[in-house]
């Protein structure tokens, strides 16, 4: 005798909730698979650490008292300028290892098992950036105790303190699935890192991040003050408090009003980059 005519429940299916339901919670086993595995090699999370800490130290000492901001050459006035850049900088460079975790996926063949399971088509990307997006969390935890070490402090209170860390996430994840299209577009994990990374320097150099870009040759300041990094990084000074007192904000409008331009910069990067890097996984699944 069935469950039916038993008047049991019927049983549940993987699509009873309906399609999205079933992508959350592929997406969200993806998510869990690439953590165990990160997990399981914590040597990338501590690398993935070393690298930010030693800019925090390098610039922050060993630059500090020679770059003016605001007027003033105050070395712990430079260190409070840098530090959201430095947080930029270290969700941008995650990149990388998203685009080079999606081409070993691969280059393994594991890829082609996951497309031969009944699941949604983009919850193997975005479980992966998920999982990328806790790693980069964690990383910005441990570069905060880092960066309040060395002198760096907040000054707009806790609640905008967080909406600082959550937009820097926001970009964070954004990037994430920049590097899952060149994951998905070159052919060896070595190649992903590298077309992660290439396009990275000039985009985080070319900011605000590190100089005020009013010192800037002409052309320069404008891709600058226009540079969704740019955007991210004063929308997190502005929030933590860090923007020096006599600090000249440029006219441009994303300078104007960073947390919007920031929002709405990451938005269109996930939107566009997300329907791309699906449209390429499922063509090359065909």
């Amino acid at each position: 005798m069935s469950t039916a005519e038993r008047g049991g429940p019927a049983p549940v299916t993987l699509r009873a909730h309906g399609p999205l339901g079933q992508s959350v919670r592929d997406s969200l086993v993806v998510a869990r698979r690439n953590l165990i595995r990160m997990l399981r090699i914590p040597e990338v999370v501590i690398f993935g650490l070393i690298q930010p800490i030693m800019f925090v130290v390098l610039f922050s000492y060993v630059f500090g008292g020679s770059i003016s901001v605001g007027g003033s050459t105050d070395p712990a006035a430079y260190r409070e300028f840098l530090m959201a850049g430095i947080f930029a900088q270290t969700v941008t460079f995650a990149t990388a290892g998203a685009g080079a975790g999606i081409a070993d996926d691969m280059h393994k063949g594991l890829i082609d098992r996951f497309r031969s399971l009944p699941m949604a088509r983009g919850a193997v990307l975005t479980g992966r950036t998920l999982a990328d997006l806790v790693q980069t969390a964690l990383t910005l935890v441990v570069l905060a105790v880092v960066a309040v070490i060395v002198g760096w402090r907040t000054h707009a209170g806790i609640p905008k303190a967080v909406a600082g860390f959550a937009l820097l996430l926001l970009l964070g994840y954004a990037f994430s699935w920049i590097g899952a299209l060149i994951g998905l577009t070159v052919r060896t994990p070595e190649a992903a890192t590298s077309g992660g990374l290439i396009w990275l320097f000039p985009l985080t150099f070319i900011s605000n991040a590190f100089v005020p870009s009013d010192n800037m040759p002409t052309v320069l300041r404008h891709i600058a003050e226009w540079n969704p990094f740019s955007a991210t990084v004063q929308a997190a000074r502005q929030l933590f408090g860090n923007l020096p007192a006599h600090y000249p904000v440029p006219g441009a409008w994303p300078m104007q009003h960073p947390v919007w331009a920031s929002l709405i910069w990451s938005v269109l990067i996930i939107v566009g980059f997300r329907t791309l890097a699906v449209r390429k996984y499922r063509s090359a699944a065909a």
